[in-house]
């Protein structure tokens, strides 16, 4: 089943001139209703549980030609498979747990608030970050 918002990520693709296959669509549907951080091995599990018929090669390629069109985002973490997510999301930055590898999204705006003034003291605007926390529970 297509979601809204898989189908706006599918809009995205079409609207930069790349078709839309069978598997291009699978794989937007399973990033779409991920709320977590999948590598591409557990994408293709869920693709291949949701009756997806794709290889391991096919979601590395479909990856890399989604991230290409900048409709999903890799997230590498030190010592950890990549990552992705939609690139539909708001700003948002992330805590990764050294014990657990969970990924935790979080917005502070005095964080933001600082990194503008830092850069703005510095003679600079930002154009983008990427703000990683690498934390233990205490």
């Amino acid at each position: 089943m297509t979601t809204g918002r898989a189908t706006k990520l599918e809009q995205a693709l079409r609207d930069a001139g790349v078709r839309v296959t069978r598997q291009r669509a699978a794989l937007l549907g399973v990033i779409a209703a991920a709320d977590d951080h999948p590598d591409a091995a557990e994408l293709h599990a869920r693709a291949v549980t949701a009756g997806a018929g794709v290889s391991l090669a096919t979601v590395y390629r479909t990856l890399t030609t989604l991230q290409a069109q900048g409709v999903i985002e890799k997230l590498e973490f030190q010592g950890e498979p990549a990552r992705w997510e939609a690139a539909d999301q708001h700003h948002h930055d992330h805590m990764i747990d050294i014990d657990s590898g969970e990924v935790i999204e979080f917005t502070n705006d005095r964080i933001e608030r600082l990194q503008a003034e830092i850069a703005a003291e510095m003679g600079y605007d930002i154009v983008h970050h990427r703000l990683e926390l690498y934390v233990r529970r205490r």
